[in-house]
């Protein structure tokens, strides 16, 4: 199975569980809004895990993460039960906007010196290269400067952060298992799509370093 469809059914499962979440039992508007939030993004990363998706624009998704991620910063100021997870999803929400950044090919060099301006064009939204299928038809990707050590290395930040956070979600799931067997299945469930969603963020992370 290609990294591709491990990381569409992670985000696949995750939206899954978000809207289940939203759509069951009443909630306050501000519950509503943030789980809101967390389905737009795991829909937003399978698209962005495919081709198509990798060629739409970025600008417009880019500050409607940055707009969520000052949300989660609100929200977690707002509530001092639940901060640390409220500013793990303001993080989470910045590393998207962060993603749909590098993909808009901003933060890259100018292409080297005899890349015509087709290609240059087809690069502007860049690639994976861990994901095959996701470069852009028609461009030679030696023909292209690497990204800027600055870039490179807040990528290895959120594959690493991601995958930290992957294993904290999980060793959670597995302790309040162990604690209490009888558990609530809708509580376990939402631990193992957080696990699942930091996943699938590390791998997202993973293939552009």
């Amino acid at each position: 199975m290609s990294l591709r469809w491990v990381v569409t059914a992670l985000f696949v499962i995750s939206a899954a569980e978000c809207l289940y979440t939203l759509l069951r039992g009443r909630r306050t508007w501000t519950q509503v809004v943030s789980q809101g939030l967390h389905v737009l993004m795991a829909v937003a990363m399978i698209v962005m895990a495919w081709p198509a998706g990798a060629a739409l624009p970025t600008t417009g998704p880019m500050l409607v993460f940055l707009a969520a991620t000052l949300w989660f910063i609100l929200i977690a100021l707002a509530h001092a039960g639940h901060r640390g997870v409220n500013v793990y999803h303001a993080a989470m929400m910045l590393a998207m906007a962060w993603m749909y950044a590098e993909m808009s090919g901003d933060l890259s060099p100018a292409p080297s010196e005899g890349l015509d301006q087709g290609a240059s064009a087809g690069a502007h939204h860049g690639s994976m290269p861990g994901m095959p299928g996701m470069e852009m038809p028609g461009v030679d990707p030696g023909a292209m400067q690497g990204p800027p050590p600055f870039v490179v290395g807040l990528n290895w930040v959120c594959a690493v952060g991601f995958t930290v956070a992957a294993v904290w979600w999980s060793i959670r799931l597995a302790m309040r298992w162990r604690a209490d067997p009888a558990a609530s299945a809708r509580h376990l469930v939402g631990l193992a799509a957080q696990a699942m969603m930091a996943a699938g963020m590390a791998v997202m992370f993973a293939v552009l370093v």
